[in-house]
């Protein structure tokens, strides 16, 4: 069980490795390097994190936080998972500030966000591979990718199709 010390600083390498993209990098430290989860343990608190209103990372480190070492742990992760990246965004705001209409500014800027968007995709692809969805689930799946392309606010997506993917995954269940 870690401690809210090692929470702290395991959710202070999150912040600062996945600037953009804590959900990948926090799944990396959690399962990959720390062990403390397992990839479905980690997919259940990130699912969790993700329908509570806030950011998802952040639900997600309070969820696993509390868990492993209660308030103090929950306090520990959300607090490792910001000071970096704060401390970075402020000074990064300061350079934006002075030089953000430079076009190589605004060119890497792009950069980081098409980089951003592979991480989550590549996150999800893996959580999707080892979580060996069924083609019921690839349905509900791809129903809500439909509906998020076509318009469809979030909040409909969930209220629709979260009860029909829930039932999907209790038929499923062995």
């Amino acid at each position: 069980m870690p401690t809210a010390a090692q929470l702290f600083a395991a959710y202070f390498q999150v912040g600062i490795s996945g600037f953009g993209g804590a959900n990948a990098w926090a799944r990396y430290v959690v399962v990959e390097k720390r062990g403390w989860l397992t990839d479905a343990e980690y997919a259940a608190r990130l699912g969790l994190g993700q329908v509570l209103p806030g950011p998802n990372a952040m639900n997600c480190a309070i969820i696993i936080g509390h868990e492993f070492a209660g308030v103090p742990g929950a306090i520990a992760a959300v607090t490792g998972m910001f000071a970096g990246p704060l401390s970075l965004l402020c000074g990064l705001a300061a350079l934006y500030d002075r030089y953000g209409e430079l076009q190589p500014v605004r060119g890497a800027l792009a950069g980081v966000a098409a980089g951003a968007a592979g991480m989550m995709l590549g996150t999800a692809l893996k959580l999707a591979r080892r979580s060996k969805p069924t083609w019921p689930m690839w349905a509900v799946l791809a129903a809500a990718l439909g509906a998020s392309l076509c318009g469809v606010s979030i909040g409909w997506i969930l209220l629709v199709l979260g009860p029909i993917g829930i039932l999907t995954a209790r038929m499923e269940r062995p």
